[in-house]
């Protein structure tokens, strides 16, 4: 039963399901990073590189997964906008 519809991807849905899981996860990490700051900044760069270690073998075996690659797409835009924000609000000091 390989039929054409069977063969497409839902763009659409997908990059709306990969937008909002970037915005939840880049979100949780600026908010809990800045927190961490104020207690030590090693120990948020600390508790960071081992979440996203932890993490990061479970993502890579979804990647290929039809529904839970937008998960890892929208995963993996999120820790990289939250690392961002986190480096960009700590430099200008509102961290």
């Amino acid at each position: 039963m390989n039929d054409e519809r069977s063969l497409t991807t839902p763009w659409g849905t997908g990059l709306i399901v990969a937008a909002f899981v970037a915005a939840v996860t880049g979100a949780a990490i600026t908010v809990l990073s800045l927190g961490l700051i104020r207690v030590h900044p090693l120990l948020a760069v600390g508790l960071n590189v081992v979440a996203v270690g932890g993490l990061a073998p479970t993502l890579w075996g979804w990647r290929h997964t039809p529904v839970l690659r937008w998960f890892v797409l929208g995963a993996a835009v999120g820790v990289t906008i939250g690392w961002l924000a986190v480096l960009v609000l700590a430099a200008s000091g509102n961290g």
